[in-house]
Order: structure tokens, then C-alpha cells, then sequence
């Protein structure tokens, strides 16, 4: 499983692989006819309120990750159709708009995917 992390505005070099959008909103300064993504996943995103409270603050990043695989080990459908992607797909592409690239939703969900072994 080759997962790659990508903020949404970075168009450089892109490496080959279906591109999937992480994020629960529409990234700020792209039009629908600009994306260039394969698939929007908003679902698998962390909730409104998850995604408030932790406001990428550095300190609560642990926190933040075991909130945030709760809700995605409470929402099986979701996370299958990411399983089915990463199965049908040799190179994942996950896209995220937080100008914070340590510390966002998508390197927690690359975690919580690696940690299941697919």
C-alpha cells in the first residue's frame, strides 16, 4: 500500500495514483471546474466539532488522533470504501487543505489505514 500525503494546492510533480480529498469542506480558492481530484471523501473526515476543537494545536495532536480513529472505527462504511481504494489502487493520493503538514487529518488517517494492514 503506497499512500502519499499532498496539500490540495500543491500541483507540482504530482506522482501517478488516483487522488482522494480528505477534507469534510470545499478547499478555499478552488473552483469545481480546478479540482483535480479522483474522489471526495468528506465522510471520512474528523467531525465539525472534532476538527474545531483541535484547530491544529500542536498539543493536542495525540488527543486529537485517538478522537479521531474512534470516529472512524465508528463509521465502518466510510473506512470501506477507503479500504476498497486502497485495495483497487497501487498509489493513494490523500489530499488536505491545513497549511499545518505535520499535523493534520490526513497524516492521522494514513496511521490509522497503516495500522490496519491492508
Amino acid at each position: 500500500m503506497n499512500i502519499i500525503l499532498r496539500r490540495v494546492y500543491t500541483h507540482d510533480a504530482e506522482p501517478a495514483g488516483i487522488r482522494v480529498l480528505v477534507d469534510r469542506l470545499w478547499p478555499r480558492g478552488i473552483s469545481k471546474s480546478a479540482a483535480l481530484w479522483d474522489v471526495w471523501l468528506k465522510d471520512i473526515a474528523p467531525s465539525d466539532n472534532l476538527r474545531k476543537w483541535f484547530a491544529h494545536d500542536e498539543a493536542k495532536w495525540p488527543e486529537f488522533k485517538e478522537r479521531y480513529f474512534a470516529e472512524l472505527d465508528a463509521a465502518p462504511a466510510v473506512v470501506g470504501q477507503m479500504l476498497t481504494i486502497l485495495r483497487q489502487n497501487p498509489t493513494v493520493i490523500l489530499l488536505y487543505a491545513a497549511k499545518a503538514t505535520e499535523i493534520n487529518n490526513a497524516v492521522a488517517l494514513k496511521e490509522y489505514l497503516k495500522k490496519m494492514d491492508v
